[in-house]
């Protein structure tokens, strides 16, 4: 489901299942990994990666379906929860984005300090509009967070599918490269700010994220 290694101070967290849609096994795998990131000494940093054509295509939609009567509110609450835990790790965060990725998926790579994207391969796209999901407050924060008012409009209005070298152009990720240089740009990214003092980096972006995560703790209480 996923597979996290260390390579000197960066973490590489990769999503092995397939289009990694997020389901109830999904999230808890995720947040024992960041319990072992959160658990590291000294300097550290995370990235997290697909495979293949996806890096995650959102909410498993049909795991959610038969979870049964009362699971959905509780589960959306959950990958609230989640998202805010994200934004709030104590070490530098990056999403190498190596393929689609779609609604909530879109959304968790949204949720990391820093984005690489593939520029020929794979679209960002909040698509919630086409498929009849209004937004959650806490998701809608967490977007607000990340894009200017005119790229919020397009995305989450549109569901417009955007590929990495606009996604870049627009300020939704950080840098579009080559496919293979996807993970090696975000892990090369994450090793530079994984010198910066933990503690102070740590304390630092819970500060300029501060509105956020209120935000998503009271939406995922």
């Amino acid at each position: 489901m996923i597979d996290l290694r260390r390579e000197g101070s960066v973490f590489v967290l990769t999503l092995q299942a397939g289009e990694n849609r997020l389901n109830r096994p999904f999230l808890d795998a995720l947040n024992r990994a960041f319990d072992t990131v959160e658990a590291s000494p000294g300097p550290a940093a995370l990235v997290t990666v697909g495979e293949e054509k996806f890096y995650s295509t959102g909410l498993d939609l049909d795991w959610l379906g038969g979870a049964g009567q009362g699971e959905a509110p509780r589960f959306v609450n959950t990958v609230i929860a989640l998202f805010a835990r994200l934004v709030a790790l104590d070490v530098p965060t990056v999403a190498a984005i190596n393929g689609h990725a779609f609604a909530a998926g879109g959304m968790l790579a949204l949720a990391h300090d820093f984005r690489v994207m593939r520029a020929d391969r794979g679209f960002f796209c909040l698509n919630e509009v086409d498929i009849g999901l209004p937004l959650h407050p806490g998701m809608v924060a967490l977007v607000k967070s990340r894009l200017g008012a005119g790229v919020l409009r397009d995305v989450v209005l549109t569901g417009a599918r955007i590929g990495g070298a606009e996604a870049c152009e627009r300020g939704i990720v950080d840098e579009a490269v080559p496919a293979a240089e996807v993970l090696p740009r975000a892990m090369a990214r994450a090793a530079t700010l994984a010198q910066k003092d933990r503690q102070t980096y740590a304390a630092l972006k819970r500060g300029i994220y501060a509105d956020l995560l209120g935000v998503l703790k009271n939406a995922g209480a």
